[in-house]
């Protein structure tokens, strides 16, 4: 099964809910916890969309949202990836990497310098993604009993004004 890629549209929006709350839920994050939060779903056109930044979604034999990311703006220079999710039926087809290559193209062609992220010690999976990927972990905390962990990783940007942002994937 080939992996969709595509850019978020609101249509998407009840399927980005339920894959974020399958995924949290499967490494135990609940609502409360410290780490959980998804005040910026509702808000995806507005957070990530409309402020330099990209929100894909992943489709695998029709309509139906496997995977997701996101890439949010922090500075001129820096951009967060966050929600990487991928539904637990569709997990260790390479789909995260997938994601996180598109997403890392997207700063890249946006003029981001830097990628931010982190996870939580119970996200194995995405420790690793990210490891091998190239990116380093820059610090741990503790929130409500979850170790998190925060990486970096460095691009090759290409130099792209952000005035000229494009709002097209690839």
């Amino acid at each position: 099964m080939t992996l969709l890629l595509r850019r978020y549209r609101w249509s998407d929006m009840d399927a980005v809910w339920a894959l974020h709350r399958t995924c949290l839920a499967q490494v135990g994050i609940v609502d409360g916890d410290g780490v959980y939060y998804e005040d910026d779903i509702p808000r995806i056109n507005e957070v990530y969309l409309a402020d330099g930044g990209e929100f894909l979604v992943g489709e695998v034999d029709g309509p139906e949202l496997v995977a997701m990311g996101g890439l949010r703006r922090i500075d001129d220079e820096t951009a967060e990836m966050c929600r990487l999710r991928v539904h637990p039926d569709h997990q260790r087809r390479g789909y995260g990497k997938l994601v996180l290559d598109a997403l890392e193209e997207s700063a890249r062609r946006l003029g981001y310098a830097l990628l931010r992220g982190d996870t939580t010690l119970r996200q194995g999976a995405a420790m690793e993604l990210y490891r091998k990927a190239g990116w380093r972990e820059v610090r741990r905390e503790e929130r409500g009993g979850l170790v998190v962990l925060y990486g970096e990783k460095e691009l090759i940007s290409h130099p792209a004004p952000h005035a000229a942002r494009s709002t097209n994937i690839g």
